[in-house]
């Protein structure tokens, strides 16, 4: 007797431009997240130790960064919801 062969179709792999578009824009959202938080909470580190403030501008910096990344992730997921 012979080997019954599945005649079930295995998933294919997703195309090489689906994974470069996956890629892209996991890429993009994460540079819009972090790039305005870590940048403005390291300003505000900065004004922090020039003014001797105590962790005031760094907590504003954290919160207005996370402010301005939430909008940009909005906009890029509003964008890409068009497409």
């Amino acid at each position: 007797m012979g080997k019954s062969q599945d005649t079930r179709d295995a998933p294919s792999p997703p195309d090489r431009s689906t994974v470069i578009l996956l890629l892209g824009t996991i890429a993009d959202t994460t540079w819009r997240m972090f790039v305005p938080t870590l940048g403005l909470a390291a300003l505000g580190l900065w004004a922090d130790e020039s003014w001797t403030t105590g962790p005031l501008w760094s907590l504003i910096g954290v919160f207005t960064g996370i402010g301005i990344a939430s909008l940009l992730v909005r906009q890029q997921f509003k964008t890409i919801k068009r497409l």
